[in-house]
């Protein structure tokens, strides 16, 4: 079972940053490539630009939480909750595409 995972190519988790503007601020992000790639992945099903998603999802959690203690963390769980299963509904997906037109 281990094998599974310890024989994943090192490419997977290469640090990777990249620079995104937040809020009106450039902020450099560090994350393993596959999270980029999910991330990439998330971004498109919402028809949005990974900067853009992790924009909106950093004002959309600031609304909610007031305050994100770590970032890179959360963009990890969220890479995780869309494996899970965690993801925008049809009727989500049409008002986000209502939005930006």
């Amino acid at each position: 079972m281990c094998r599974v995972f310890a024989a994943q190519d090192p490419e997977g988790y290469r640090q990777i940053n990249r620079s995104i503007r937040i809020d009106g601020h450039s902020t450099s992000i560090q994350l393993e490539a596959t999270f980029w790639t999910l991330l990439d992945e998330i971004a498109d099903s919402q028809d949005l630009t990974t900067p853009k998603f992790i924009s909106k999802l950093y004002d959309e959690a600031i609304e909610i939480n007031g305050e994100i203690p770590n970032f890179a963390s959360m963009l990890r769980t969220t890479c995780a909750l869309y494996l899970r299963g965690h993801r925008p509904s049809v009727d989500e997906r049409m008002a986000l595409k209502q939005e930006a037109a």
